[in-house]
């Protein structure tokens, strides 16, 4: 296969730039990394054929910084921008200077993000191809008629209007609260979008949140690549993503695809876009938004399907069509993603910059990490506190729990605290191993995190007995024994039954 491009920039860091400079070498395409000072030695650019500094620290004087990732491109002698996700990745803006400069988007043209991508412009998009969405404005909240908020009822939700990610997004429960959460969002939005408009929708809270997976070609060909639920959510911010969704009924899983089909088709769209939902218990399903660009837990798709959506994001930008093995591609078993944030879960899940000790991901049958991160390394504080994505494939939903359980219970991450410990308590939790969740699931079960208790196994074995495998000593004085376990093999049931009788072996 001759290669869609001679070198590709990915403007972005950390493990989405790692897993685009994976498709790049897969297609015989060399790539360019993007570096702010604080990432001067970070994985990402060592993993890339070159490397160009963008800026200091500050993501809006480097990642964010349009101009100097086009001079960067321009300097590497790069042919196209892969954006990644975040940061400029839906910035139309950015689009249509990457290709005033000569250079190839890789992604939904600039026309398709004013038009899909900006989550108000989306809203008022689906509804003119007649797609339901959430009940709540169709512009800017400053741009609303009077009254109109009043008509909505409460709870509300106010939303950033470009990114994702949970940014730039506030909860009103009382109606003198909304003041402050529309300043506080635009801030936020401001900060790490560069665009601060916000709008106001009703919070529906009973429902689980579904997205339907889009991949499309310069041709007019579009692939619906199925749906993923990503109802496990702490404010916003998605926690766990898994395809199929379980427990849809075959009519809400084809009218999902249908309504996804409905919205692509209302602009000129090609790449890959994710379409988002809200559905609720009976069925009824709600437009949220669509995301013109790659999505985080793209990876889960990739898995059930065998579409290598990154790569296919590079040939259709290169002029390709789609295949009929992607335009026919159906879900095959089932893939969870859980997301490795340096966050503590017993905190709030506040960040947890600092640096990384242990560092030792799961392997075996079915398993996918896509980190950005190593043993030893510094964490930043100004940028997103994401580590690595752990995935799990199997034959059935099942299956893939209990592997994501075994995965989750080799994995060691020493340093600062994470959400592993979070994750190896969900997958105990009879409402999520059943997939009866919904978006209310971690406020309401998990709240600000259970104890950790001298004897609770399942939290003791991800938070203290997982760091410890990466902390043992390469070599011990007897072969096979530890000197602190009385001489005995320090295996995994001799440290469970430590933890069981201190809480801290």
């Amino acid at each position: 296969m001759t290669p869609p491009f001679r070198r590709v920039l990915v403007a972005n860091r950390g493990e989405i730039a790692i897993r685009v400079m994976r498709a790049c070498r897969e297609l015989g395409v060399e790539s360019v990394a993007v570096y702010s000072d604080a990432d001067q030695d970070a994985p990402h650019v060592r993993a890339a054929d070159l490397a160009e500094r963008i800026g200091p620290t500050p993501a809006g004087e480097s990642y964010l910084a349009g101009d100097a990732v086009i001079a960067a491109a321009r300097q590497s002698g790069a042919e196209a921008i892969h954006p990644g996700y975040g940061f400029l990745s839906e910035s139309p803006a950015f689009a249509r200077s990457v290709e005033s400069a000569g250079l190839v988007w890789v992604g939904p043209p600039a026309g398709t993000m004013e038009g899909l991508g900006n989550k108000l412009a989306a809203r008022r998009t689906a509804a003119d191809a007649g797609v339901a969405v959430t009940p709540g404005l169709l512009v800017a909240a400053g741009e609303a008629p009077d009254g109109e908020l009043d008509r909505l009822g409460l709870p509300l939700l106010v939303k950033a209007a470009a990114g994702g990610g949970g940014r730039g997004v506030r909860r009103v429960d009382r109606i003198d609260e909304l003041p402050d959460a529309l300043d506080s969002a635009r801030r936020e939005a401001e900060a790490a979008f560069g665009d601060g408009t916000v709008y106001v929708e009703k919070l529906i809270t009973v429902a689980r949140h579904v997205e339907v997976q889009l991949l499309g070609d310069r041709h007019g060909n579009l692939a619906v690549l199925g749906e993923r639920d990503c109802s496990v959510q702490r404010r916003h911010q998605k926690l766990v993503e898994e395809a199929p969704a379980p427990n849809l009924s075959t009519a809400t899983r084809d009218g999902l695809a249908a309504d996804a089909r409905r919205v692509a088709e209302a602009v000129a769209f090609h790449n890959a876009a994710t379409v988002e939902f809200l559905v609720e218990p009976d069925g009824s399903r709600w437009f949220l938004e669509m995301n013109t660009r790659l999505q985080v837990e793209h990876g889960v798709t990739e898995l059930v399907t065998g579409v290598d959506i990154v790569a296919w994001q590079l040939r259709v930008a290169a002029g390709e069509r789609l295949d009929d093995e992607v335009l026919g591609a159906t879900p095959r078993g089932h893939a969870i993603q859980v997301r490795l944030y340096a966050e503590d879960p017993w905190a709030g899940f506040a960040p947890t910059p600092g640096r990384l000790g242990a560092w030792v991901m799961a392997d075996g049958p079915g398993i996918r990490v896509d980190g950005g991160v190593e043993a030893g390394q510094e964490l930043p504080t100004a940028y997103d506190a994401l580590l690595a994505k752990l995935m799990v494939h199997a034959p059935d939903r099942a299956a893939a729990v209990s592997r994501l359980r075994r995965a989750l219970d080799e994995t060691a991450i020493g340093g600062v605290p994470t959400t592993l410990g979070f994750h190896r308590w969900l997958v105990d939790q009879p409402d999520f191993v059943e997939g009866r969740h919904d978006l209310r699931f971690v406020a309401t079960a998990w709240g600000e995190g259970p104890p950790l208790a001298v004897g609770d196994r399942a939290m003791a074995a991800a938070a203290v007995l997982a760091a410890q495998d990466a902390a043992l000593p390469a070599a011990t004085p007897t072969p096979g024994a530890h000197p602190t376990n009385g001489g005995r093999p320090w295996t995994r049931q001799a440290r469970l039954e430590a933890i069981d009788r201190t809480g801290d072996p």
